[in-house]
């Protein structure tokens, strides 16, 4: 059985010029002719052609695989193990890129356009991604939501650093002051309560008092958010979430 150079390259998804060119240096001559002279391949050639095909979807040069294929000493199945090695290698990086890809999408789609090096100088070990599905399944339908996705589209890496620092900043004093023994009702606690209600109206999106106490309770209930607060300093959760309520009550009592 052999076939013309029109079906190996229409088998293959090569072009015929490319036969004639593998044919013309040697890489790939057809095992049989015509009378007229018509290049005809046997199930043999085929056989090389695939060999030739994955070196050169590696990245081998022409003369290269040549030279591994018309090794006498290398045994087809050898061939084949390498070009089974080489292809899980080449796998495993295309999986990390895409990997790599879908973060970058999903932080577009945040509108945290920064690289991963980046994304570390201004969050260190914080993941700012963290609640995102979370938040879209509450309130994706929300305009506090949709306001805070447009915010969040356009800051810049240095917007981000110094939104991180006053949070860090904040978070700083807060434990500072729950470890003076202030009371959540004290004025300092619900001035730094109302900063923080500030810092989210005036980055994300605007939080009235009530929604304020709503976030209160939930730093308190989530466990997650709980221990981020915590991780400032202990008993800031459950402090914050009465200097809110106590600072809710002062502005709107």
């Amino acid at each position: 059985m052999s076939y013309s150079v029109g079906q190996v390259a229409g088998f293959a998804g090569v072009t015929v010029r490319t036969l004639h060119h593998y044919d013309e240096i040697g890489l790939l001559v057809p095992g049989e002719r015509t009378h007229a002279g018509h290049r005809r391949y046997t199930d043999t050639d085929l056989d090389r052609l695939q060999q030739v095909l994955f070196y050169r979807e590696l990245g081998f040069p022409l003369d290269e695989v040549a030279a591994l294929l018309d090794d006498p000493a290398v045994d087809p199945r050898a061939h084949l193990r390498r070009q089974h090695e080489l292809l899980t290698a080449r796998i495993e990086k295309l999986q990390k890129m895409a990997t790599a890809v879908e973060h970058a999408m999903e932080a577009r789609k945040m509108g945290i356009d920064l690289t991963p090096e980046e994304r570390f100088e201004v969050f260190g070990d914080k993941d700012p991604e963290q609640y995102r599905e979370e938040a879209e399944a509450r309130w994706g339908d929300t305009e506090a939501y949709a306001e805070s996705q447009r915010r969040a589209a356009t800051y810049t890496k240095e917007d981000w650093k110094r939104i991180q620092a006053e949070v860090d900043d904040w978070g700083r004093r807060y434990a500072a002051l729950v470890a003076t023994g202030e009371r959540p009702s004290g004025e300092a606690a619900m001035d730094l309560a109302e900063e923080h209600r500030q810092h989210i109206s005036g980055y994300f999106f605007e939080v009235p008092y009530e929604m304020h106490r709503c976030f209160g309770e939930m730093y308190v209930s989530d466990e997650r958010f709980k221990a981020f607060y915590d991780a400032m300093g202990a008993g800031v959760a459950e402090h914050l979430r009465d200097a809110i309520l106590a600072n809710a009550d002062r502005h709107t009592s």
